[in-house]
C-alpha cells in the first residue's frame, strides 16, 4: 500500500464523497438483512398455522402490525415489506455508485492531468530514454488499474466489512454452532478466488501484451506501406502478422480455459454452504435449539456473504495490480522537471550568444559529442556551422535551447549564464527549426499558427511566414490549401514540404534568436537559394544559427565554424575557408562534383 499512499491526497479532496458512500454502503445492508428477517417470520407463521401449534413471534413490531389479519393477509403485508426494502437497497445501492464510483473518475480525472502536465514540463532527456508506448500505458493502462482500485476496490471494501459485521454479529446471536458450519466453506473459496484471480490477471497481462504487439506491428506496417510495397514485402507482413495473431489466440484460449473452470468451483463450494446450513439447520431445528424460519434465514445471510467473500481476493488482486501501476506512475512523476523553469530571470534578449569551453558526453553511449568549443556572436551576427554526420552539430542545438545540460562549459545570453534564464521565457524568444521537422494531424494553417506566441493569429502573418519559407506557392496547389489536413506526421506531404512549414511555423513567432537544424537538408539546392534569400530580410537584426552539411546554405555567414568529431576543426568566413584548404575547402569540392553530376545527368 506505500505506493498507493500517493492518493491519500484526492481521498482528501473528495471526502465528503467517500463519507456519503460509507453512509450509503451501511444503510444499503440494512435493508438488505431486514427481509431475511422478515421471511423468517413468514416461514414461522405458516409452519404455526399448518402444525396448530401457536408460536410467539420474535419480532415484536411485525406481531404488532399483524394482530387481527388473517394468514393471507400477513404473508401479503410481508411481501410488500421484503418489495419495499428490496427498492430502499437499491436505491441506496444507486447513491453508493454515485458517490464512490463518481468520485473514482473524478479522481482519475485529476490524475490524468497530474500526469500529462508534468510530462508537460519534463525535459527532452526523459523524452529519449523512455519510449511513447511506455509513457502512454502509464497514462491510460496503469491510471486505468488505479481507478479499479479507488472506485470498486475501496467500494466493495467498505462493503465486506459492514455486511460481515452486521451479518455474522445477527448470525452469530441466534445460534453460534450453525453459524460456524456455514461459514465454514467461505475462506476456502476465498483463498481459492485468490489463487484464481492471480493466474487470470497474468494470463490476461499476457493477452494484452500480446494484442498490443499486434496493434504496434499493424500500426507500424500501415505507417510504413510505401516502403513495404516498394520491396514488395507484403506476403511478409503478412506472415508475421498471421504469427502474432496465432500467438494471441493460444493466449486467449489459455485465459478462456482457466476461466471456465473458474465459476464452477465457485458455485461447488457456495452449494456446498448451503447444504451445511440446511443439514446443520435442520438438526438444530429438531434439537428444538432453532426455529424452521431461521434455516431459511441462515440460507440467505450465507448467499449474502458469497460475494464480499469472493471479492476478498478479487479485491486483494485489483489492489496488488493498482500498487503496481501506482508505482510506475509515481515513478514518472517523482521524474524532475526541467531546472529554473518559470524561476530564473526573465530578460527580454538582444542576441549576444556566447560559449566557452563547451562539453557534453551522453551518459548512455558515452559518446563525447562536443568538446571544449567556444565562440561568440553579437546580436544580428549570422553564423553557419557545417560538419559532416556526427560530428556533434545537432547536439549544439540542444545545448543552445537547454534541451540538455552541458557537462562542463558555459552558455551564456547577453552575459547571462542559460543556467539562470527562466527556460519558457527564453525559449519564447526562439525559433528554433529540428531536422526532422514534426507536423500534427492539422491543417497546414494550424500547423504553421503553432508557432506564434500569441492565441489570435493573422491570415497574413501566416501567409507571409509561409513566403517567406518558400512554401506558399505550393500550398495554393492543394485542393483545399491552407485548409489541407497533413496527415499523422505529416504522411500526406514530401520531406522538403515539411521541411519549409516547419521553418514558416518558426519564423511567424518573429523571433531574436533563429536555429536552423539542417532543415534545408530535404529540398534542393535553388529552392535553398530561394528560402535563404528570403529569409535574408527576416534574419536581419536577429541572431540566427544555420547548421547544415551542405556548403552552400552557410557560406554567406558572417562566420563559419567546421565540426568534426564534436570539436571546431576550422573557423572563419567562406573564402578565408576555402583558401585554408582544409576539410572545409574538401567539402565544398565535393559538393560541387556532385552538383555538376546531377546537372549533367538531368540535362543527358
Amino acid at each position: 500500500m506505500g505506493s498507493l499512499s500517493y492518493l491519500n491526497k484526492y481521498f482528501l479532496k473528495y471526502r465528503y464523497r467517500l463519507i456519503a458512500g460509507i453512509l450509503f454502503i451501511a444503510i444499503s445492508n440494512v435493508f438488505a438483512i431486514v427481509p431475511a428477517q422478515v421471511i423468517r417470520e413468514a416461514i414461522n407463521l405458516v409452519a404455526e398455522n399448518l402444525s396448530g401449534s401457536p408460536q410467539e413471534v420474535e419480532l415484536s413490531y411485525l406481531r404488532t402490525f399483524t394482530d387481527g389479519m388473517s394468514l393471507r393477509q400477513i404473508l401479503v403485508f410481508f411481501a410488500v415489506i421484503v418489495v419495499g426494502m428490496a427498492v430502499m437497497k437499491g436505491l441506496f445501492t444507486f447513491l453508493t455508485r454515485q458517490t464512490v464510483i463518481i468520485m473514482s473518475r473524478l479522481i482519475e480525472f485529476d490524475l490524468k492531468n497530474e500526469i500529462y502536465g508534468h510530462y508537460q514540463v519534463l525535459s527532452p532527456t526523459f523524452y529519449r530514454r523512455n519510449n511513447t508506448g511506455d509513457i502512454m500505458n502509464r497514462i491510460s493502462e496503469d491510471v486505468s488499474r488505479v481507478r479499479m482500485y479507488l472506485g470498486p476496490g475501496v467500494m466493495y471494501s467498505i462493503n465486506m466489512v459492514v455486511l460481515f459485521a452486521l451479518v455474522i454479529t445477527t448470525m452469530l446471536s441466534i445460534n453460534v454452532k450453525l453459524t460456524l458450519y456455514s461459514l465454514l466453506p467461505l475462506p476456502f473459496l476465498s483463498a481459492i478466488i485468490y489463487y484464481v484471480s492471480n493466474i487470470i490477471n497474468k494470463k490476461s497481462e499476457q493477452v494484452q501484451r500480446q494484442l498490443s504487439e499486434i496493434s504496434s506491428a499493424a500500426q507500424e506496417t500501415f505507417s510504413g506501406i510505401r516502403v513495404l510495397k516498394s520491396y514488395v514485402r507484403e506476403a511478409y507482413a503478412v506472415a508475421q502478422y498471421d504469427k502474432k495473431s496465432e500467438e494471441y489466440r493460444h493466449r486467449a484460449l489459455s485465459l478462456v480455459r482457466v476461466e471456465a473452470l473458474f465459476m464452477p468451483v465457485m458455485l461447488l463450494l457456495i452449494g456446498l454452504s448451503t447444504i451445511l446450513t440446511i443439514y446443520i439447520g435442520g438438526k438444530e431445528a429438531i434439537a428444538g435449539n432453532l426455529e424452521i424460519g431461521n434455516i431459511a434465514e441462515f440460507v440467505i445471510y450465507v448467499n449474502m456473504l458469497t460475494w464480499p467473500v469472493t471479492a476478498i481476493g478479487w479485491v486483494t488482486s485489483i489492489t496488488q495490480r493498482a500498487s503496481a501501476s501506482q508505482s510506475r506512475i509515481n515513478e514518472f512523476l517523482q521524474t524532475e522537471a526541467d531546472e529554473n523553469r518559470d524561476e530564473g530571470q526573465k530578460a527580454d534578449l538582444k542576441g549576444i550568444l556566447e560559449v566557452k569551453d563547451l562539453k557534453y558526453t551522453y551518459e548512455d553511449s558515452g559518446i563525447h559529442a562536443v568538446r571544449n568549443i567556444s565562440f561568440r556572436m553579437e546580436a544580428g551576427q549570422y553564423l553557419g556551422i557545417i560538419g559532416k554526420t556526427g560530428s556533434g552539430k545537432s547536439t549544439l542545438v540542444d545545448l543552445l535551447c537547454r534541451n540538455i545540460v552541458q557537462d562542463s562549459g558555459q552558455i551564456a545570453f547577453d552575459g547571462m549564464a542559460i543556467e539562470d534564464l527562466d527556460i519558457r521565457h527564453l525559449r519564447n524568444q526562439m525559433g528554433v527549426v529540428p531536422q526532422e521537422g514534426f507536423l500534427f494531424s492539422d491543417s497546414i494553417r494550424g500547423n504553421i499558427a503553432f508557432g506564434a506566441n500569441a492565441t489570435d493569429v493573422r491570415e497574413e502573418d501566416i501567409i507571409r511566414a509561409a513566403r517567406e519559407a518558400e512554401i506558399y506557392e505550393n500550398i495554393q496547389t492543394f485542393p483545399e490549401q491552407m485548409n489541407t489536413v497533413v496527415g499523422e506526421r505529416g504522411i500526406t506531404l514530401s520531406g522538403g514540404q515539411k521541411q519549409r512549414i516547419s521553418i514558416a511555423r518558426a519564423l511567424i513567432r518573429r523571433p531574436k534568436i533563429l536555429i536552423f537544424d539542417d532543415c534545408l537538408s530535404a529540398v534542393d539546392t535553388v529552392t535553398e537559394s530561394k528560402i535563404l534569400k528570403n529569409l535574408k530580410s527576416e534574419m536581419q537584426g536577429k541572431t540566427s544559427v544555420v547548421i547544415s552539411h551542405r556548403v552552400s546554405a552557410v557560406k554567406g555567414a558572417d562566420e563559419i565554424i567546421v565540426m568534426d568529431n564534436g570539436r571546431v576543426a576550422e573557423r572563419g568566413k567562406h573564402l578565408s575557408l576555402l583558401k585554408m584548404k582544409g576539410l572545409y575547402y574538401e567539402m565544398y569540392l565535393q559538393q560541387k562534383l556532385e552538383e555538376e553530376s546531377l546537372h549533367l545527368s538531368e540535362t543527358v
